[in-house]
């Protein structure tokens, strides 16, 4: 009688299959409000596989906008059911006609299937350990079973941390950080801000954080075929506030100086983003209309060539607009939005410290046409981020490459058979 052939197992028993060609990397994007995290995730997939071009990464969100951005080949997305936050703070289904908890078990389900149609190497959780309301604590688990490799990003200022310890312990996202994930990413300096020392976690997981450096960003290959305004044909002040969905009070502000200061000599283009209140826009253009060194636009998914033609930028400072003022070396007002949560005011007091920016906030004081007619003229004469030295502080997309190389390279010779798993 033969020998009974031995079948390859993983350390946790699972059965294995034959190795692939390339490697595989899924990422959640944390998207249930605005266009940051999905911004973010597209900017880490683009580098990924520019790296490692035999690499496919997969990119999970629940955006609306996401088709309207280019990836590289190599990467693709799922589009999940949307959810949004409404201004009271609470979340509803963005377009199904379902209950909210209807809705996540939707996403939930389609993520873990997405786990195991796909069978990635290396999932990368953007921002919350857990994902909005748990939702990726499934894929997690099967995910850990079958060997894969988990990563947690998280930008470089998450909230204070008064509001933060309570949030997490009471998501029960301090436990799973602790339990499952293998390599922690922060995509900022520790010099700068260390988001999650408020949180007293175990030296072992102290251990796996790695300070990544801001993400560096490039104008993309094909420029945009969006029509720009003629008053891009001079140096300009571009204003831009993200997605536009909590933009309202800074686009109110620039608007009142140049209603208030006729001397503004400077032009300034105001790009609202997709997000935008529809009647608040309609207020909007009418008085820009009135205003000869005011234009406006609706939306630019390819921004990073207005950011380039841009003399300077006025922005409330999420993490995308900041890493892409740092690239492209411009003076920069930010104006930060401190409700609900401190994160854009904490960054900017700590840029505005480094000389790398310089801040307006109505947080103390009071938000005057004046002041923010005094602050758009001192930017001609304000430094450029250039000008300041700080080891490795665009770095962030090298590091990311350099963990996952790792990462990928010490998967074993067999990848897991991932089918096998979820029985």
């Amino acid at each position: 009688m033969a020998n009974a052939v031995t079948e390859p197992r993983t350390e946790t028993g699972l059965p294995l299959v034959k190795s692939r060609p390339g490697s595989r990397v899924l990422i959640y994007s944390h998207d249930t409000f605005g266009l940051g995290h999905l911004r973010r995730s597209r900017a880490l997939a683009n580098a990924i596989v520019e790296a490692q071009p035999d690499t496919s990464v997969i990119i999970i969100s629940g955006s609306p906008v996401i088709g309207n951005f280019e990836f590289e080949s190599g990467v693709d997305y799922i589009r999940i059911p949307g959810v949004t936050k409404l201004p009271d703070g609470d979340y509803r289904s963005l377009n199904l006609n379902v209950s909210l908890d209807e809705a996540v078990g939707l996403r939930q389900a389609l993520i873990l299937q997405a786990a195991k149609a796909f069978q990635p190497d290396v999932f990368i959780v953007d921002k919350e350990p857990t994902g909005f309301r748990g939702e990726v604590v499934p894929a997690l688990d099967y995910l850990q079973a079958a060997g894969c490799k988990l990563v947690l990003g998280i930008r470089d200022v998450m909230d204070e941390p008064a509001l933060l310890v309570p949030e997490w312990e009471r998501k029960g996202a301090k436990t799973a950080l602790i339990r499952y994930y293998d390599e922690i990413w922060v995509y900022g300096l520790r010099d700068v801000y260390q988001p999650l020392k408020a949180l007293d976690l175990p030296e072992a997981v102290e251990n796996r954080i790695t300070y990544t450096g801001y993400l560096r960003r490039d104008v993309p290959p094909t420029p945009s075929l969006t029509k720009y305004p003629k008053i891009t044909k001079q140096p300009f002040i571009l204003v831009t506030t993200g997605g536009g969905g909590d933009g309202d009070d800074l686009i109110d502000w620039v608007i009142s100086a140049y209603e208030a200061d006729t001397e503004l000599d400077q032009p300034a283009l105001i790009l609202f983003g997709p997000f935008i209140d529809r009647d608040k826009r309609r207020s909007f253009v009418e008085r820009i209309a009135k205003q000869p060194k005011l234009d406006v636009m609706s939306f630019d998914n390819k921004i990073e060539w207005l950011m380039k033609k841009a003399d300077a930028v006025v922005a409330m400072g999420g993490y995308n607009t900041f890493c892409e003022a740092l690239s492209f070396d411009k003076r920069t007002l930010i104006v930060p939005r401190t409700r609900p949560r401190l994160e854009q005011y904490i960054r900017a007091v700590e840029a505005e410290r480094l000389g790398l920016v310089c801040m307006l906030s109505d947080h103390k004081e009071p938000r005057t046409p004046e002041r923010m007619a005094a602050a758009l003229r001192a930017l001609s004469s304000q430094p450029r981020p250039s000008e300041v030295t700080i080891p490795g502080l665009l770095d962030g997309l090298d590091r990311v490459c350099e963990r996952l190389k790792v990462l990928t390279e010490s998967r074993p010779r067999f990848a897991p058979a991932y089918h096998q798993a979820a029985e």
